[in-house]
């Protein structure tokens, strides 16, 4: 009789049980990696948003804060920036970011009017899906110190803890 040669069907079993318990241990860290990974972005997103609007101001001393997020990028995700910028189209930030949503975040942006010139501004960055691409919220103001929510909820008015990020 002839030795046959290969792996048993219990041999095989036992393979792809190993194979499953890492994969069981391995994928949880993966996506908490994957979060840590979003907010990292997001208030890197946030603390670039308030370098972008300082600049703005001192740009566009008429205009004072931006009008809207994508006043500060290229005017489009796939847009060119026009030579020179204006104030509509200020190039200071990637049209990605100026569209409102990078990284598993979604930016919301209000300025605060006063007479003709915007004198202040919030700008925002929630979780597009709360406890899957981010857990954490932030927020900042003309001040430019970004602010975090732990729960993930922004208030209205962002009064949430201020942490050095």
């Amino acid at each position: 009789m002839r030795k046959q040669k290969g792996f048993s069907l219990i041999e095989l079993l036992i393979v792809v049980a190993i194979i499953l318990i890492i994969a069981a241990i391995a994928i949880p860290n993966l996506l908490r990696a994957r979060i840590a990974a979003n907010e990292s972005a997001a208030a890197s997103g946030i603390r670039t948003i308030n370098t972008a609007e300082v600049s703005y101001n001192s740009a566009y001393t008429a205009v004072g804060y931006s009008a809207a997020l994508p006043s500060l990028g290229p005017g489009g995700i796939a847009a060119a920036c026009p030579a020179p910028p204006i104030a509509a189209k200020s190039c200071l930030i990637d049209g990605v970011l100026a569209a409102g949503v990078k990284g598993g975040y979604t930016y919301g942006y209000t300025p605060t009017v006063g007479g003709t010139v915007n004198t202040g501004y919030a700008v925002a960055a929630k979780p597009t899906t709360a406890n899957s691409t981010g857990v954490r919220s932030f927020c900042s103001f003309e001040d430019a110190v970004v602010r975090v929510d732990p729960t993930g909820a922004l208030a209205a008015t962002c009064p949430v803890t201020t942490v050095p990020i």
